[in-house]
């Protein structure tokens, strides 16, 4: 681990907007305050059909806003629910709640541009760029690699490999930074990348691995970074 780290690499969604929570996860508390009193596995079943719908059309004009109203209509849809002032309800929280996340997080990553060389690497739904013009995201990121244009989706090795190709940097001089265990770890380590778990108030911790760390707020990341350098 001796390897001076070059590269820092974050997930998208339930990281840099979110400290590790998953879209799924925040939306679920969101629609029952607003009334949308469902078994969890039919809210499951009618988020995993929108999600697939907007991953594979790859839409990549739409702004933040735009694919977040998209994404609660389809929800409702599929769970046989026509309110148009619902989905804005839901919508705009969640909307709020991201933009909120997105701009607390801009001061690490301000902290961090004059030492490393910073990228996203998100599972999304082709509009990565717009959601970063929008949010402000994109005045510090160098390279955004969306697996709806890219055609490969984490944990798959080639989107980590088109990712560092762009910063032209090795696996053992990047890290990746996410709130999946599955997708941005383990993804990460099986290149031989370095990896930070944004495990939010998660318990479960992953096997002792001197490449991995575990955060509970992305605040604690630069510490992170120190102490590996």
């Amino acid at each position: 681990m001796s390897t001076v780290l070059k590269a820092v690499f974050f997930d998208y969604g339930g990281t840099l907007d979110a400290d590790g929570i998953a879209w799924k996860a925040r939306f679920w508390p969101l629609y029952r305050r607003f009334g949308v009193h469902v078994p969890p596995d039919r809210f499951d079943r009618a988020f995993y059909r929108a999600d697939d719908s907007l991953a594979t059309e790859a839409d990549a004009s739409l702004r933040l806003d735009e694919v977040i109203q998209l994404q609660v209509t389809r929800v409702l849809r599929n769970l046989d629910i026509s309110d148009t002032l619902l989905a804005a309800q839901i919508a705009g929280a969640f909307f709020e709640d991201s933009l909120a996340a997105v701009r607390r997080n801009l001061g690490l990553l301000r902290r961090l541009r004059p030492r490393y060389r910073l990228g996203i690497i998100s599972n999304n739904y082709g509009n990565l760029d717009a959601i970063c013009r929008q949010t402000g995201l994109s005045d510090f990121i160098k390279v955004m690699v969306d697996s709806a244009l890219v055609g490969v989706c984490k944990p798959d090795a080639r989107i980590f490999y088109t990712a560092m190709d762009a910063l032209e940097v090795p696996p053992a001089a990047s890290v990746m930074v996410g709130d999946s265990l599955a997708r941005d770890v383990r993804g990460a380590r099986n290149v031989g990348m370095r990896a930070v778990w944004l495990a939010g108030s998660r318990t479960t911790r992953p096997p002792a691995d001197p490449g991995c760390a575990v955060i509970s707020r992305l605040a604690q990341l630069p510490e992170v970074l120190a102490a590996w350098a």
